[in-house]
């Protein structure tokens, strides 16, 4: 377990260290790089090198789309519970962080078949994070927003080599490999660097966030393991890629739409910082679900 969380606590640190200081750390020219380069490049090389087939997508696309309807469901109640604003935090109680945290703990967890599986569920969030998410804080619904998101454009490669058998040249297979690298640790020192920049300033909705993300995400993958009859490997990783922390993206969406954005960063804050304290029961228990299978 320490082998596992010792690197995500580390390289996490050096981006709280390098947003704290005063390295001109260029934090959107380096999330712009993850998501445009490094995202759709880990996503071709991953799924292609390892061999992925169009039932394995389908079986992490419908354990994703179940786990975030049924956070969906959750967190409405949850909201109308606690009369917080439905556009404002429905999308911070829906979304799990699944890239920047979830990803590199997959990996380090479960090897590459973990990272196969935890890319191929990562897709599907990001899908939801950048048509429903940003349409729930915006007001508004726009296809060209999603259709701007290379990581689309990366699948539908995987499919079509999957489907028809086409060789993929060496030369591209390095390449997506070398930029795929960077993702994982670029992701992790980005989420250090944006928890160095956002403070707790209201503390009540971010307990409630806080607390019920969490709560809703492990019900959640609870809930789909049993329904689809999930096991192994592949049960633990989608028990955690829902059980992460609120999505960082969320605080951008309501930084450019919503009034509150203070309180949004302060729940991105006050998640993040529960999941990690409870990350090694997660672990152990995300563990066990593949021990016992």
């Amino acid at each position: 377990m320490v082998n596992v969380l010792a690197p995500i606590f580390a390289i996490t640190l050096i981006g709280f260290v390098l947003g704290r200081s005063k390295i001109e750390l260029h934090a959107g020219t380096l999330s712009t790089t993850v998501l445009l380069v490094a995202t759709p490049a880990l996503i071709f090389s991953s799924l292609t090198s390892y061999g992925v087939t169009p039932t394995m997508l389908l079986e992490m696309a419908a354990a994703a789309i179940l786990c975030l309807s049924a956070s969906a469901v959750l967190s409405m109640l949850t909201i109308k519970m606690f009369g917080l604003s439905m556009r404002s935090f429905l999308p911070s109680l829906m979304l799990p962080n699944s890239g920047n945290m979830g990803l590199p703990l997959v990996m380090l967890a479960f090897g590459d078949e973990g990272l196969k599986l935890g890319v191929s569920y990562f897709f599907f969030v990001a899908l939801v994070q950048h048509s429903v998410g940003f349409s729930i804080a915006s007001g508004s619904y726009s296809m060209s927003h999603l259709l701007k998101q290379p990581l689309i454009y990366a699948v539908a490669a995987v499919i079509l080599v999957s489907t028809t058998g086409i060789a993929v040249p060496e030369v591209v297979l390095t390449t997506t490999e070398i930029l795929g690298g960077m993702m994982v640790p670029a992701m992790l020192i980005l989420l250090g660097s944006s928890l160095a920049g956002l403070t707790i300033s209201d503390l009540r909705p971010a307990l409630v966030v806080a607390v019920s993300r969490l709560v809703i995400g492990v019900l959640s993958a609870l809930a789909v393991i049993w329904v689809l009859g999930l096991e192994g490997r592949v049960a633990g990783v989608v028990f955690l890629l829902s059980t992460m922390p609120t999505a960082i993206i969320t605080y951008v969406f309501a930084q450019r739409y919503r009034p509150e954005p203070g309180q949004i960063a302060s729940a991105v804050v006050a998640s993040t910082l529960l999941t990690f304290g409870c990350l090694p029961f997660l672990l152990w228990f995300a563990v066990k679900v593949l021990e016992q299978s």
